[in-house]
């Protein structure tokens, strides 16, 4: 995008919460015109105490997709050692329908070790095992999401003439690939995403993009065609500091995170662009803001109605 705009998208947490609560904060995103509503694909919680409450990733995008009218949908990210990719790709075209084309299809390697053990799911070897397995997956999935009926005969997935009847809605059901590593997963990136989400702060964002170019150079695909997003952390919104302060730490406690993120979107709402605006100087135009629950609706509504104006008139 070059016309100045600003897309926000909105990760709401899957853990500590209860059901009316996360499925409100989903519709309250599609009201307030986010652009994007996310949730995590874990069966544990993932920030403070694992021995916690969360929701399945999945079914909570498809109620969301019933209740919503305008916001694209999807995992942030899909935990590609959950399931086979040909299963992966009947979902999301799935949930296509079912929203009316507004479906992204997330997917990563995986990192969560704790949960694979606790439910026998298989975390392979190591990272580099579960990154060999992704690039197994995402071609079988691009290509089924595309009609081409594709095979595999891979080491972990097989499939033959793979059929994926009805197609999404969507011509082009858009894969995003989420993680930063410098070698792989950002080559996988070049080769089959249509966007990717990195982290890490300003500098390390910074970093992965640059590499990301030179990955896409490689294999000579225009950077141009892939969305860059980023997550920023948790937003804590209010005129008083101290109150958005307040309010931040009351999430994290009711979370079980014993250590205070640091270097969070957390205050006015000129505090909160003014920690934002550097993404945008580097091209980094879609930014999904963490929303703990109990979901904050005035952070959430001053997010777009305060602070995406402020970023797109420059500051």
């Amino acid at each position: 995008m070059t016309d100045g705009s600003v897309k926000f998208g909105a990760l709401c947490w899957n853990q500590y919460t209860d059901w009316p609560s996360l499925f409100e904060a989903g519709v309250r995103a599609d009201r307030l015109g986010y652009h994007s509503l996310w949730t995590w694909d874990h069966l544990y919680p993932i920030i403070g105490d694992s021995h916690g409450p969360i929701f399945e990733g999945w079914l909570v995008l498809t109620a969301w997709a019933q209740a919503t009218s305008r916001v694209r949908i999807g995992l942030m990210v899909g935990a590609n050692t959950f399931r086979e990719p040909t299963l992966v790709t009947k979902m999301a075209t799935t949930l296509d329908h079912i929203s009316n084309g507004r479906a992204i299809l997330g997917i990563g390697a995986a990192w969560f070790e704790e949960e694979h053990i606790g439910l026998g799911l298989r975390f392979g070897d190591g990272a580099p095992e579960r990154l060999r397995w992704l690039g197994e997956a995402l071609p079988v999935i691009r290509g089924m999401l595309d009609g081409t009926e594709p095979s595999a005969s891979g080491p972990h997935y097989a499939a033959r003439a793979a059929r994926n009847l009805p197609p999404p809605v969507q011509a082009h059901l858009p894969i995003l690939v989420g993680g930063g590593g410098e070698r792989v997963t950002l080559k996988l990136v070049a080769k089959y995403a249509d966007a990717c989400n990195v982290g890490g702060g300003i500098e390390s964002v910074r970093r992965k993009d640059a590499i990301l170019r030179e990955h896409c150079q490689a294999v000579g695909r225009d950077q141009a065609e892939i969305e860059r997003t980023t997550g920023i952390g948790t937003v804590f919104i209010r005129d008083d500091r101290a109150e958005a302060e307040r309010l931040f730490r009351a999430a994290f406690e009711r979370n079980r995170i014993a250590n205070l993120w640091k270097d969070q979107p957390v205050g006015t709402p000129e505090d909160v662009a003014e920690r934002l605006a550097p993404y945008l100087d580097l091209g980094f135009r879609h930014l999904v803001a963490g929303i703990p629950a109990t979901y904050d609706e005035e952070s959430m509504t001053r997010l777009i109605t305060d602070v995406k104006p402020i970023l797109e008139r420059g500051g």
